[in-house]
């Protein structure tokens, strides 16, 4: 099938379950009048009756034993107990109705999303040839110079060529003459003529000493380096431009994040409000459950996530050496442990102020235009993918990919690293996400 065909098959396929959803949103809106009538007559008919708890069975209060849960005499009292307990049925009844309305709103959040998704799509598919557009201008803007390069180059080793060439030629020449007049004299009888001419003829013309000249056969030796390397830093550039805007798009994932003191490890320090944390000098005197952290200086989050995006911000200002990412639940807490993908963990290490290695399942260092002061972290469970930005530069560092987060649950993880004799006493911060960033995005 010819690409085309391909592009008009997902087409009509999109088409057809945009189809389905407006049909499941019509049935799901004449559901919702058809049981709201439901709903009308039952309360009608269920307010005659009047619920009391009694316990073993159904009884109504005349004495007579119903075989039902609702007696059919409007003047009894219907007494319900089952297995679990006395149950109030209107009270159950009224907490199946909010799980039913509780489901009809996330029908009506999946559609709303499914249908604001075809613009995204759209959005997406347009940036993607703009970004594309703009790289082949940029891969042919490079060939062109590139190519006029070693034109020049060429052009100018030809020219230098020519012009060494011609010194040479004219050398020779002249030495050629001298060696004919010395020739001539070397055959003369008159020996006082030789006698006067021969110290002016013995001493070679002022010639080049051409074995200091270097003489190259490819002049345009480099010039694809520096091409690539020009190429590189256009790319850097729209790449900066495009995490610019990633990161003013996942700023909409933003979620409230806070501190779980009972994870801290007890030299750590939490403020009241849970968004602050620091290493402090004294061990402190906390309860050690098998949640807390009793040798490596880490803390958890308070909230957990197993499916979704989410994002959240921490302000890394004035420390030395700091380690933040996630953690699946079930790490170990207790004992020394390394901060790694197979142990649980999804994270960034900053040490001795500059040094910045994502702990990959094979750590790689990065090379950081600057130094950031505060640290996005994206995660798209679904994906994923977890993700690290500097907040204040809006540009990528660097992202996990493609790793099997279900079923855990993730925990966001911080550490404070130790003090360092002071210089690392700063606190990781949890700042409230600015979603209000003046990024332009393709149009």
């Amino acid at each position: 099938m010819s690409p085309n065909n391909n592009r008009i098959g997902r087409a009509l396929n999109a088409s057809l379950l945009y189809l389905l959803l407006s049909v499941c949103l019509t049935c799901t809106a004449a559901l919702e009048e058809f049981e709201e009538d439901i709903e009308i007559d039952d309360e009608e008919e269920d307010l005659e009756y009047e619920y009391s708890m009694k316990q073993d069975r159904h009884t109504c209060r005349s004495g007579q034993t119903g075989q039902y849960p609702f007696c059919k005499d409007k003047n009894h009292y219907v007494h319900i107990t089952d297995e679990c307990g006395e149950i109030d049925v209107k009270k159950v009844r009224v907490e199946m109705q909010l799980m039913i309305h509780d489901r009809r709103e996330k029908i009506k959040e999946i559609a709303h999303a499914a249908k604001h998704s075809e613009k995204n799509v759209e959005r997406e598919k347009a940036d993607t040839v703009l970004l594309l557009t703009e790289m082949a201008r940029i891969v042919e803007k490079t060939y062109i110079k590139v190519i006029e390069e070693i034109e020049k180059n060429q052009e100018a080793a030809a020219t230098w060529a020519v012009e060494h060439i011609l010194k040479l030629s004219q050398e020779i020449s002249q030495l050629q003459k001298r060696s004919n007049e010395l020739e001539q004299l070397s055959h003369t009888e008159d020996h006082l003529h030789l006698l006067q001419m021969f110290p002016s003829l013995c001493t070679p013309p002022a010639t080049i000493d051409w074995s200091e000249v270097s003489v190259h056969s490819d002049p345009s030796v480099g010039a694809m380096r520096r091409a690539v390397n020009k190429l590189r830093e256009a790319l850097n550039g729209e790449e900066n431009r495009l995490s610019a805007a990633e990161l003013g798009r996942i700023k909409k994932c933003a979620v409230n994040v806070t501190l779980d003191p009972d994870t801290a490890h007890p030299n750590l320090i939490v403020s009241e409000d849970g968004k602050q944390v620091r290493f402090g000098d004294l061990w402190q005197n906390v309860t050690d459950g098998p949640q807390r952290f009793d040798v490596v200086v880490n803390v958890l989050g308070k909230e957990g996530f197993s499916s979704g995006r989410f994002y959240y911000e921490v302000q890394v200002e004035g420390k030395t050496d700091w380690i933040l990412g996630v953690a699946v639940e079930s790490i170990n807490r207790k004992g020394r442990t390394i901060v790694e993908p197979d142990n649980g963990y999804l994270a960034l290490w900053m040490s001795d102020g500059n040094e910045y290695i994502a702990l990959d399942k094979l750590p790689v260092l990065l090379f950081l235009n600057q130094t950031p002061q505060k640290i996005g972290i994206y995660i798209d469970y679904e994906q994923g993918q977890v993700s690290f930005y500097d907040v204040d530069n809006r540009s990528h560092i660097y992202s996990f990919s493609n790793y099997a987060l279900k079923p855990a649950k993730l925990y966001p993880f911080f550490s404070t690293c130790t003090d360092n004799d002071g210089k690392n006493s700063a606190p990781l911060v949890i700042t409230q996400v600015n979603q209000k960033l003046s990024i332009h995005f393709p149009t």
